[in-house]
């Protein structure tokens, strides 16, 4: 079986992001760094005097996995990649501790068993 292209399909899911409106006075920016596989999906400008700034995604492609480091969609980045093909397994949901991480379903992500704390045992 032929891996998938990891870049490509984020890519293809970030895209429509870009067109979404944050009201008037803000705007939406696209970063991508392909080649160190970091994406991210900003706001950016001032709304009501005030000036608006924020991640609404950020992606990360390392280890073979992709990781989830910020979501603020309501539909769920995660799932949108898995209905793309990627296995869950590839998936790490950064902005989760590495504890939690081992409960969701998804990839744990990490590199040093150490940083994940076994839970402790309650005496009873």
């Amino acid at each position: 079986m032929e891996k998938l292209n990891y870049y490509d399909i984020v890519e293809k899911i970030l895209n429509p992001y870009v067109n979404i409106t944050v009201g008037e006075g803000a705007k939406v920016e696209s970063i991508a760094d392909r080649a160190n596989g970091h994406y991210l999906i900003m706001f950016v400008g001032w709304r009501d005097g005030a000036h608006v700034y924020g991640s609404l995604i950020h992606i990360d492609i390392k280890n073979n996995q992709i990781w989830i480091q910020q979501d603020g969609t309501q539909e769920g980045i995660a799932q949108q990649l898995v209905k793309a093909g990627v296995p869950q397994s590839d998936i790490v949901l950064g902005y989760r501790s590495p504890f939690v991480r081992q409960f969701s379903g998804f990839g744990v992500g990490v590199e040093n068993k150490s940083e994940v704390k076994p839970l402790k045992e309650v005496s009873r």
